[in-house]
């Protein structure tokens, strides 16, 4: 019995990544950059962009304390000139 459900779960696995892996993936990434994008333009002003007035800004800053400190380090990373794009070589 317990073959059985390993073989099952082995084929789910399988199929998962056949299927649906990539696009899990890219969502993923999008959401971090729409997530960055939304921390830029209202806490800015941390980075010394302002963009928009601290008050809204101080107004969902509770909300988002938690995840500021991780936004800063993604931001503040040392970068090359490609590495915000995955080059997939498909058909190659």
């Amino acid at each position: 019995m317990a073959r059985r459900e390993g073989w099952g779960r082995a084929i789910r696995e399988f199929l998962y990544g056949m299927t649906s892996y990539e696009f899990e993936q890219q969502s993923l990434d999008l959401r971090s950059s729409m997530e960055s994008m939304f921390m830029l333009v209202t806490f800015g002003d941390m980075l010394g962009v302002p963009i928009l007035p601290p008050y809204y800004g101080l107004r969902l800053l509770p909300y988002v304390v938690p995840q500021v400190a991780g936004w800063k380090r993604r931001v503040l990373r040392e970068r090359e000139l490609g590495d915000d794009h995955e080059h997939h070589l498909h058909g190659v």
